[in-house]
C-alpha cells in the first residue's frame, strides 16, 4: 500500500509523510519489515523517487534526506542493490548531492551510509572513483577532533569499501593521501588516550591495509616512513590488551610492506650436483639443466602480489576447509583395482634369486638357511675387517673440538692436558673396531653408568682438511675417511658406552659402516649424535603451550631490522657455496656451526644481529626447492644467553610448530654426563610468512610467493657446549646398515633371515632387501608346503628422506619380528615379511627432504620407473610383480611414512566406494560392489595402538597420487590391502599420548603394534568358521559413520603425499587452539588381552601368552 502510496504521490508534503511512517514501520519491525519491503520492491521505487527528486531545482533538502536514510536501511538486505542504483543513475544523485552538502553534517551522514552501501559493489567502487568519491572522502577524513565522529566513522568505512579497487588506491596515492593517512592515525593515535574511538584508528588502518594491496602503495607507504609510525605506535599499544585488532592490523600492513629481499644465496639450486645418466624429458629436473648459465634463479621477478592473495594473509594462510577438492578421481576404469602384466614373466624370472624361501628344499648342509645369502658388508663394510672386529684394540677414531667442563677437576688431577675440546668422532682410514658391543640392557636407567674411554684429540690429516674445505663438491664418489694420522695416543677420556645399554647399537660398527657409505660431498666427519646413538628418555614431553603473542613479536623483532638497521650485523659464519671451505673463522663472537656429516642439512648461517642468527637449508640435490629437514651443530655458545635461530627458506605455508611442536637437540655434555639423547626444546617457537621472495623458477611458475620463517629461541645450560638441531630424530642410512648386521647377529636358530642386496642406488650404495619368516619345523613335504604357502606381508619405509620416524617405526616393526617372545614365533609362522626398509638411500645420505639424487620425489615413480634414475622403485615394483605373476601378490603391501602436518599415526588406503561417494558421481550399485576388507587392518590398529586415529584415515583415491605406491599397488598388482602409514612429526592429541610430543619410543611402538594388528588380521582371515558376522558388521557401520575427509589439491612446491591437515593458524591473535577433530573414534580395548600392550618389547610381551 505504501509503495502505491509512493508512486501515486504527486505532492512533496504527501511523499514526505508516506516516508515518515514508513520510516517508523521499518525501524520498528526490524529485519523481518524490511526483508518484506525488499521482497516486494521498494528499493527501486525509493530509487526512482529519488532520481525524480534530484531533477528539481533546487532539489528538496528534507526529502533527499528521508530518501537516504531509508535506502541506508534498506540497501544492505537487498542482494541486487548496487546494480540497481547503478542502472538507475542514482550513484551520481549521492555524490553529487554530497558535493554540494558538505557541510550540512545533517545530509552528509545518510549519504555517507548510502555510498558505503553503494561501494560494497566493485563495479559501483570503480565508477564512484571515477566521479571524485574517494577525493570527497578524504575532505571528510582529518586530524583528532570530538566533534562528528559518527560522521568520520561512516566515511572511513566508505573509504575503505572504495579503496578495495585497484583503480582507487592508485588513485589514492597519485593524490598523495597515503602521508594523510599516517598523520591522521598518528594524530588519533596520540590523541584518543581513553581509547574511545577504536573505531576511527581501525578504519584508517584498514584504508592502509586496502592501499598497500598495490605495489605503488606499498613504495608510497614506506616513502612516508609508515613502517615506523605504525611500529612506534604498535609498541604503545601492546600493554593493552583491548587494542590487539589495531596491533594486528598495523603487523599485517608492515609484513606486506617489508621489502622483499632475494635469499642471500648465488643460486636457488643445491649446493652440491650430481650429474645423472641421462636428463628426463621434461619436468623441474630437465627445467633445472636447460636453464642458461648465468641466470640469477633467486630473485622475484614478479610485479605484485594480487589483492586475493593479500587478502588471504589477513586469516589463516592456508584455510582449506570451504575448497572443493577437484583432485578426486572420477574415471570409474581407473577405480577398478586390475593386475597389469606390464612386463613378460620371463623378464621378471630375473627375480627368483629374492625368493628363495619357496623353492629350498633346506636339505643343502652348509650355511644355515636363513643366514644371508649375500655378503652382509656388500653394504658397506669390508668382510676382512668385520671378520678381526670383534679381536682387535679400537685405535681412537679422531675425536676433537668438545669443552670438557665436567671433567675439569679430573684432568687436573691426572695432569692431562687437552688443548682441544671434543666435538665429533673423525673417521680414520683402516682403523680396527674395539671389541665388546655386546649386551643388551634396559634403556630406562638414566644417566647411562657404563662407560668407555677413548683418545683425545689426535687429530690427523683428513680431518682438519675436511673442515676447510669440500663445501661444494659434485663428485659422486664415496665418502672419504681421512688419511692416516700421527701414530701417537692422546690421553683416555671417558665416555658413556652407549653400545652396552642399546642392543642394535655399537660405536665402532657405526663408524665401519659409514666407511662404506658414499656421499656426494664425500662427508669426513661422523656426528657425535649418530655415533653414541640415543637412549630415549624416560619423562614425557609435551607439546609447547604456545605464549600469547609470541609471533608477533617475533614478526616485530624482524621489523626492526628496517627501523633499527645499525644493530644488523650481517655476519656470514657458514657457507656451503664458498670453495675454500664452509666454517669461516671469526673473532669468538659469533657462534660455530657445521652440517658436514651423513644427513646433515645447513647451508648457511648469518649472524644479523648480537644473539640472533639466520639460517639457510640447502634444497635436495638436482633440485631447487624443498627445504624442511635440518640437521646441524652449533657450538662455542655462552650460558645464560637467549639465542635467536631463524631458519628464513620453509616453504610450506603452515607447520606443527604452531601447534607445540619443538626442534630437538643433542647435547655433548649431556651425553658425557650419562644423558645422551635427543630432547625437545626451543622456545618461542612459531611458522610465519616471511620477506624473503620465493622466485617463480622453483614454484612452478607461480608469481609472489614468499617464503616462511621457522623460528625458535635457545637458552643453552653448558658453556661451549657442542649441540646438535634436528628437525626429527635422525636415522642414518649408516645407523639402518648397522642396525641389521646386530639383527642378524642377535636372531635364533628358529628365525629364518636373509638379507639381499635389491639393487644398487645412483651413488652406488646398496639398497637391502630383507626376508622374515620362521624356519619349517621339518624338511618334510607336510611342514615345507605351509612354509611356502604363507600370505606374503610386504613393508617398505623412508622414500622420504626426512620423513625419519618412518625408519623409528621400522626399527620396532623390525624389533619384534626378530624377537623371542610368542607373539613375534606365531607372526613369523603366520606370514613371509619382504621388507626394504630404505628405498631412497641417497637422499637419506645427503640431506634431502623429499627426493633422491635425480632430483623428483620417488613417491611419483612408481607408475614408469626408470631403470637408470630410479632404480630402488624400479626393482621394488618389480618384485611386487613378480609375486602377482606367481599368484602369489601380497596379502598387505604398507608404505611407511611421516606427515608433518597432521598429529597421530593413520593410514591412508585405496576404495572405489568411497571415493564415489566424495566425487558425487553417479554410478549403479553394481559398480560399487566392494569388498570392505581394506578397512580390517586400520580398524584393529585403531583398537590396540594408542597412537593411532581411525577418525584421520582416508580411503579416497586422487589423481595426483595415481604414481604413489599406494594407488599403483592396488591398482596395478591388485592388492587390496595396500596403504601408507603416516606417523606425526608432532605428537598426539587423543588417548593414552593426548598432548605429548612423539618421541623414539612411542614409534617403535607403533612399529610393535603394526605386527600386532597383523597377527589378529590373520585370524580374521583364516578360513570362513574363525571369522564373525559381527566383524563385518562394525566394519560397515565404522564405514556409514566414518567419511573420508579430503582438501584440495596440495601445491606445486611442496605436495603432500596426503590431503594437508585441517588445523588453522590465527596469524592476528597467535592463537594456539587446535580445531577439534568430529571424526576421531574413541579407542576400544581388544578384547585379546595379549593385543592390549602399553610397552611392546620383547621381554614384556613374552609376559602376555595367552
Amino acid at each position: 500500500i505504501v509503495s502505491v502510496f509512493l508512486q501515486n504521490s504527486r505532492d512533496l508534503q504527501t511523499t514526505l509523510n508516506i516516508l515518515y511512517i514508513l520510516s517508523e514501520l521499518l525501524t520498528v519491525g526490524g529485519g523481518r519489515r524490511v526483508a518484506v519491503f525488499v521482497s516486494k520492491g521498494g528499493p527501486a521505487i525509493l530509487l526512482k523517487l529519488l532520481i525524480s527528486a534530484s531533477k528539481e531545482s533546487p532539489p528538496s533538502e528534507e526529502l533527499m534526506l528521508q530518501l537516504h536514510s531509508l535506502l541506508a536501511k534498506v540497501g544492505p538486505k537487498d542482494r541486487k542493490f548496487g546494480v540497481k542504483a547503478r542502472l538507475t543513475g542514482a550513484l551520481n544523485v549521492t555524490v553529487n548531492l554530497l558535493k554540494q552538502n558538505l557541510l550540512n553534517s545533517k545530509l552528509v551522514l545518510p549519504c555517507l551510509q548510502v555510498l558505503r552501501v553503494y561501494s560494497s559493489n566493485s563495479v559501483n567502487a570503480i565508477s564512484l572513483g571515477k566521479s571524485g568519491a574517494v577525493e570527497l572522502m578524504f575532505k571528510i577524513v582529518g586530524p583528532h577532533t570530538k566533534k562528528n565522529t559518527t560522521l568520520l566513522k561512516v566515511a572511513l568505512d566508505t573509504l575503505g569499501a572504495l579503496l578495495k579497487s585497484k583503480t582507487n588506491a592508485r588513485r589514492a596515492v597519485d593524490r598523495g593521501h597515503v602521508p594523510l593517512l599516517l598523520f591522521a592515525y598518528q594524530d588519533w593515535h596520540r590523541n584518543d588516550t581513553r581509547q574511545r574511538h577504536m573505531l576511527i584508528r581501525k578504519g584508517l588502518l584498514a584504508s592502509l591495509r586496502n592501499i598497500t594491496n598495490i605495489k605503488c602503495g606499498r613504495t608510497a607507504f614506506i616513502e612516508a616512513d609508515g613502517m615506523r609510525v605504525l611500529y612506534n605506535t604498535s609498541n604503545e599499544c601492546l600493554p593493552v590488551r583491548t587494542l590487539d585488532p589495531l596491533v594486528n592490523t598495523s603487523s599485517l600492513i608492515m609484513r606486506k610492506c617489508f621489502p622483499k629481499n632475494r635469499l642471500p644465496l648465488p643460486t636457488i639450486k643445491s649446493a652440491f650436483h650430481y650429474p645423472l645418466p641421462h636428463v628426463p624429458a621434461g619436468g623441474p629436473v630437465a627445467q633445472i639443466y636447460s636453464q642458461m648459465p648465468g641466470v640469477d634463479d633467486v630473485v622475484d621477478d614478479s610485479d605484485e602480489e594480487t589483492e586475493a592473495d593479500m587478502e588471504n594473509d589477513t586469516e589463516n594462510e592456508e584455510d582449506e576447509k570451504d575448497c572443493r577438492n577437484d583432485d578426486i578421481e572420477t574415471d570409474l576404469s581407473k577405480l577398478r583395482p586390475r593386475e597389469i602384466h606390464s612386463r613378460p614373466f620371463e623378464e621378471l624370472r630375473v627375480y627368483d634369486k629374492f625368493f628363495l624361501e619357496l623353492s629350498e628344499d633346506f636339505q643343502v648342509s652348509g650355511v644355515p638357511y636363513g643366514r644371508t645369502r649375500v655378503d652382509p658388508f656388500k653394504l658397506g663394510v669390508d668382510a676382512s675387517t668385520f671378520t678381526s672386529t670383534f679381536h682387535l684394540r679400537h685405535k681412537f677414531y679422531n675425536i676433537y673440538n668438545l669443552y670438557l667442563t665436567s671433567l675439569v677437576h679430573y684432568i687436573e688431577k691426572k695432569k692431562i692436558h687437552l688443548v682441544r675440546v671434543l666435538e665429533r668422532v673423525a673417521l680414520e682410514a683402516d682403523s680396527p673396531l674395539n671389541g665388546g658391543g655386546g649386551g643388551g640392557g634396559g634403556v630406562d636407567e638414566p644417566p647411562v653408568n657404563s662407560t668407555r674411554h677413548i683418545h683425545s684429540p689426535l687429530l690427523v690429516g683428513g680431518i682438519a682438511a675436511a673442515r676447510r674445505g669440500g663445501g661444494g663438491g659434485s663428485s659422486a664418489g664415496g665418502s672419504d675417511c681421512g688419511s692416516e694420522g700421527p701414530e701417537e695416543e692422546g690421553p683416555l677420556l671417558e665416555v658413556p658406552d652407549t653400545a652396552l645399554l642399546l642392543p642394535l647399537h655399537d660405536p665402532d660398527l657405526y663408524v665401519e659402516m659409514v666407511k662404506g657409505t658414499a656421499s656426494v660431498p664425500r662427508y669426513s666427519e661422523v656426528a657425535y649424535p649418530d655415533y653414541f646413538g640415543h637412549v630415549a628418555p624416560t619423562f614425557r614431553e609435551p607439546l609447547l603451550e604456545r605464549a600469547y603473542g609470541v609471533q608477533r613479536a617475533k614478526i616485530f623483532q624482524d621489523i626492526e631490522r628496517l627501523i633499527h638497521p645499525n644493530d644488523i650485523l650481517d655476519k656470514v659464519v657458514y657457507d656451503l657455496d664458498i670453495p675454500s671451505g664452509p666454517v669461516i673463522a671469526d673473532d669468538g663472537e659469533s657462534l660455530k656451526f657445521n652440517s658436514q656429516f651423513e644427513s646433515g642439512n645447513l647451508r648457511k648461517a648469518i649472524h644479523v644481529r648480537q644473539h640472533e642468527y639466520d639460517l639457510v637449508l640447502n634444497s635436495d640435490i638436482n633440485s631447487n626447492h624443498y627445504h624442511q629437514w635440518f640437521y646441524f651443530e652449533v657450538s662455542g655458545m655462552r650460558v645464560g644467553t637467549d639465542y635467536r635461530f631463524n631458519i628464513i627458506n620453509c616453504e610450506k605455508s603452515n607447520s606443527q610448530f604452531n601447534y607445540g611442536m619443538q626442534v630437538l637437540m643433542y647435547s655433548v655434555q649431556e651425553a658425557i654426563g650419562g644423558k645422551p639423547r635427543w630432547v625437545r626444546t626451543g622456545e618461542d617457537i612459531c611458522y610465519y610468512k616471511n620477506h624473503f621472495s620465493r622466485s617463480s623458477i622453483a614454484t612452478g611458475g607461480q608469481k609472489g610467493k614468499s617464503y616462511y620463517t621457522m623460528t625458535f629461541t635457545m637458552n643453552f645450560s653448558h658453556k661451549d657446549d657442542v649441540c646438535y638441531f634436528a628437525y626429527h630424530y635422525p636415522y642414518t642410512y649408516s645407523t639402518l646398515k648397522m642396525h641389521l648386521s646386530k639383527l642378524e647377529d642377535l636372531r635364533s636358530p628358529q628365525i629364518y633371515w636373509r638379507q639381499d642386496v635389491l639393487c644398487e642406488t645412483l651413488a652406488g650404495n646398496s639398497c637391502p632387501l630383507l626376508t622374515i619368516t620362521a624356519m619349517p619345523e621339518a624338511t618334510t613335504n607336510d611342514h615345507l608346503c605351509p612354509f611356502k604357502n604363507r600370505p606374503v606381508i610386504f613393508l617398505s619405509a623412508r622414500v622420504h628422506p626426512g620423513e625419519t620416524n618412518a625408519s623409528w617405526v621400522m626399527k620396532g616393526t623390525l624389533e619384534f619380528l626378530m624377537g623371542s617372545s610368542q607373539l613375534a614365533h606365531s607372526l613369523r609362522e603366520a606370514y613371509i615379511f619382504k621388507i626394504v626398509p630404505m628405498l631412497n638411500p641417497d637422499g637419506v645420505i645427503n640431506g634431502n627432504h623429499r627426493c633422491s639424487l635425480s632430483g623428483e620425489d620417488l613417491n611419483r615413480q612408481w607408475q614408469n620407473p626408470s631403470h637408470e634414475l630410479h632404480p630402488t622403485i624400479y626393482h621394488t615394483k618389480s618384485l611386487l610383480q613378480y609375486l602377482a605373476h606367481i599368484q602369489r601378490a601380497p596379502l598387505v603391501f604398507c608404505d611407511y611414512h611421516g606427515h608433518s602436518r597432521k598429529k597421530n599415526v593413520f593410514m591412508y588406503g585405496c576404495s572405489v566406494k568411497e571415493t564415489v561417494w566424495q566425487s558425487n558421481i553417479s554410478t549403479s550399485s553394481c559398480d560399487l560392489h566392494e569388498d570392505l576388507g581394506y578397512r580390517t587392518l586400520p580398524k584393529i590398529l585403531s583398537q590396540m595402538a594408542s597412537a593411532f586415529s581411525m577418525g584421520s584415515c582416508s580411503f579416497v583415491v586422487e589423481r595426483s597420487k595415481e604414481s604413489t605406491a599406494r594407488v599403483v599397488v592396488w591398482r596395478e598388482i591388485g592388492v587390496q590391502r595396500s596403504y601408507t602409514m603416516e606417523s606425526t612429526l608432532c605428537g598426539c592429541d587423543q588417548g593414552k599420548y593426548k598432548g605429548l610430543q612423539i618421541g623414539t619410543r612411542e614409534l617403535e611402538e607403533m612399529g610393535a603394534q603394526f605386527c600386532l594388528a597383523l597377527l589378529r588380521l590373520k585370524r580374521l582371515t583364516s578360513p570362513l568358521g574363525l571369522r564373525t558376522q559381527q566383524h563385518f558388521l562394525d566394519v560397515e557401520s565404522d564405514l556409514m559413520e566414518t567419511r573420508a575427509k579430503v582438501t584440495s589439491p596440495t601445491t606445486y612446491v611442496m605436495e603432500e603425499d596426503e590431503p594437508s591437515f585441517q588445523e588453522e593458524v590465527d596469524y592476528s591473535a597467535d592463537s594456539n587452539d587446535d580445531d577439534p577433530d568430529p571424526d576421531v573414534e574413541a579407542s576400544n580395548e581388544p578384547e585379546d588381552a595379549a593385543l592390549h600392550l602399553d610397552t611392546l618389547s620383547d621381554c614384556e610381551t613374552a609376559n602376555h601368552k595367552k
